[in-house]
């Protein structure tokens, strides 16, 4: 399953520049929107279903929001039926590859969406302000198609990962276990009772870090401010994909270091500044607990997908 598309609630407050819009400068009205097409190539628009890859640029007032093109990590959205005014997925039906927009969005409008009680709201969200939104297709692609080419680039990516791996193991003198899946650890101790199942909840602690040594996240660690036990159903994608299939190598009381190549961790879509697209990923972790039952997951979710 294709993950981590940019959130729908969050894409909606995107906005880059003040440009007003009025019926004077050729701006339309549509579901909430208000919207001017820059640039028409032409090309067959977005489907419902479809995957749309785009460059955004976005501030509102002052505020800078986005901008893909700095962090060169375009974002990515699947087209669904629009059931709220002011959602700037009305936008993708309307355009093809090659097409340029610039989309108006009022905070009045999104304000309307979100419930009375919510009251930390961004410092822009704000009655008045205009939330402008310069959008530009890069491809649209049905799913099935969207995921064969994530499945090529994984592969491809994969094996640059695992030649790095190999000298950092070399460099480094370790000497891990490869899964068939590409991933590398090593049991520093290996606690008691069963191996650890698909479906179970486990409760651990963990310090991760990318390759060069930079921990980004830890639940042990003052630093990053959420010093407790992070609990998690097992095999169900609640974490990425090297965290699910090694924490099954594991027991209650375990102890082990995953060397967890990009395309089983974040791939290209990075979650924190802190950790660079592709990026390889250590964790040294320790289960403190196994419950047949599944709770929510609690603590700070940075492994999570």
């Amino acid at each position: 399953m294709i993950k981590r598309f940019l959130p729908i609630a969050l894409i909606s407050a995107l906005a880059i520049s003040t440009t007003s819009c009025n019926s004077n400068n050729g701006f339309k009205k549509y579901k909430g929107l208000e919207y001017k097409i820059i640039k028409d190539a032409p090309g067959k628009t977005a489907s419902m279903g479809d995957i749309v890859e785009f460059n955004i640029v976005a501030k509102a007032d002052t505020f800078s929001l986005a901008d893909s093109r700095k962090s060169g990590q375009p974002g990515m959205m699947r087209v669904e039926e629009v059931k709220k005014a002011g959602d700037l997925q009305a936008i993708f039906p309307l355009l093809s590859v090659g097409d340029s927009a610039v989309v108006v969005i009022s905070c009045d409008t999104l304000l309307k969406n979100i419930p009375p009680a919510q009251k930390q709201l961004p410092p822009w969200l704000k009655k008045g302000n205009k939330i402008t939104i310069n959008i530009s297709i890069v491809s649209i692609k049905s799913m099935e198609q969207m995921q064969k080419d994530m499945d090529a680039k994984a592969a491809t990516q994969m094996s640059t990962d695992d030649k790095i791996l190999q000298d950092y193991f070399a460099k480094n003198n370790i000497k891990p276990t490869k899964t068939a899946s590409g991933l590398y650890y090593t049991i520093v101790k290996e606690g008691s009772g069963d191996a650890i199942a698909k479906g179970q909840s486990v409760t651990m602690n963990y310090t991760g870090k990318t390759l060069d040594g930079k921990t980004f996240d830890s639940n042990t660690d003052e630093q990053f401010k959420h010093k407790q036990p992070f609990t998690f159903t097992v095999g169900v994608g609640q974490v990425i994909k090297g965290w699910d299939e090694g924490v099954l190598l594991l027991k209650k009381g375990g102890k082990a270091m995953f060397y967890i190549p990009s395309p089983l961790a974040y791939g290209a879509q990075s979650p924190s500044p802190d950790i660079a697209p592709n990026a390889i990923l250590t964790f040294d972790v320790e289960v403190t607990d196994v419950k047949a039952s599944a709770p929510q997951p609690q603590g700070q979710p940075q492994p999570m997908q």
